[in-house]
């Protein structure tokens, strides 16, 4: 098997958000995914060059010929520089494919009209013919995969574009268990109310953003907030009310805390920690009073948020005081899974103190000094 060449995993998970998988990236390897389908079809129907092309979830238009078709994997003459190239969908034998549903045979592409000429243009590669499939998650194509150029020199034949269509079925059933399993593992991570990590993943990453921390010698921090008055609107309204607060604090933060690398997590009941790499106690004080003054200015419930249960307009009703500690790396620090221990300790007693000073404010651990607030919103 040539070489395969595809894009940086970060980058072929994207393709690989389908309406089955959740925006969050598991457990899966895609490139080994894309570079076993790859052996297989080459296996099936030995050729010179192959490749996978996959439309973008997260621009897909419902006009099938507007969306755009990217290499995500290939192998062969002139493929190093194919990952990442886009097409359109209303272009060539692989639009064609992806837009009909329909597999196309070209045993001379200097007599077919669909074919696209700028790709080799722009390659130096000559093409002379091609067998291509849709590939399918569920009822939906989703992609195209291609073979160029028979090893054995002949054009290619009915006979091998049966056999890449029977091969189709094997890749689209690999693409939905990759799918399926990082589902499964995103599952696994996640508080099912609110949608945001739970404890045991937060745990987890927080040793990792330490060990990586005392490895790189940069500063981490946390952020531990209790809400304030959560008790009350259980006790009023109910606790499907609760429930809802508790789901709408979980957008705040998603909306305040814009990292990719920052793990946002429902610690329990209406506590919430934030675990912030790369970030000196000073910046993560800043973070924690972007949050409480988020959290403060919200109004919850603002509309009707199930059967039945119709908008409150809790304004004023919630707050959070809120902790933060910060893990500075130092030569022969504390194991990974210690520091991490006491540095949640740390977070979680400057919560306690902002609680005492009064509630809706941020006190950072150490010198246990609560970091200036400005004035709620009226």
């Amino acid at each position: 098997m040539p070489e395969l060449h595809a894009l940086p995993a970060t980058e072929l998970e994207r393709f690989l958000e389908r309406h089955k998988a959740s925006a969050d990236i598991g457990d899966v390897n895609f490139a080994a995914q894309l570079r076993e389908i790859l052996q297989k079809a080459g296996e099936l129907v030995p050729s010179e060059s192959g490749s996978i092309l996959l439309d973008d979830p997260r621009g897909k238009r419902p006009q099938r010929d507007l969306n755009e078709l990217c290499f995500v994997a290939a192998f062969g003459g002139s493929s190093a520089g194919l990952p990442g190239r886009r097409i359109g969908a209303g272009q060539g034998i692989v639009g064609q494919v992806y837009r009909t549903g329909e597999p196309h045979l070209s045993r001379d592409v200097h007599h077919d009209r669909a074919f696209l000429t700028k790709v080799d243009e722009e390659t130096g590669h000559r093409t002379r013919s091609i067998v291509a499939v849709p590939i399918s998650i569920g009822s939906t194509v989703c992609g195209v995969i291609e073979l160029i150029n028979r090893l054995d020199g002949q054009p290619f034949t009915a006979r091998d574009l049966l056999l890449l269509q029977i091969f189709a079925g094997y890749t689209s059933s690999a693409l939905q268990n990759a799918l399926d399993a990082r589902r499964a593992a995103e599952l696994a991570r996640r508080d099912d109310l609110t949608g945001l990590a739970n404890d045991r993943w937060l745990h987890q990453r927080l040793v990792q953003i330490l060990a990586d921390a005392d490895a790189g010698g940069r500063e981490c921090a946390v952020v531990f907030l209790d809400l304030d008055g959560f008790k009350a609107v259980n006790d009023t309204h109910g606790h499907l009310a609760g429930s809802q607060v508790l789901r709408e604090v979980g957008f705040v933060l998603r909306r305040v805390v814009a990292r990719d690398e920052a793990v946002l997590s429902r610690y329990g009941g209406d506590e919430f920690v934030v675990g912030l790499p790369e970030t000196t106690l000073s910046q993560a004080v800043d973070t924690a009073q972007a949050i409480r003054a988020a959290i403060c200015d919200t109004v919850f419930l603002d509309r009707d948020y199930g059967e039945g249960l119709r908008a409150l307009h809790l304004r004023g009703a919630i707050s959070a005081s809120v902790g933060v500690a910060s893990h500075v790396p130092a030569a022969g620090g504390t194991p990974a899974r210690v520091a991490e221990t006491t540095l949640l300790r740390r977070a979680d007693a400057a919560m306690y103190e902002a609680k005492a000073r009064g509630k809706n404010q941020v006190v950072s651990a150490g010198e246990m000094t609560p970091a200036p607030i400005a004035p709620p919103s009226a």
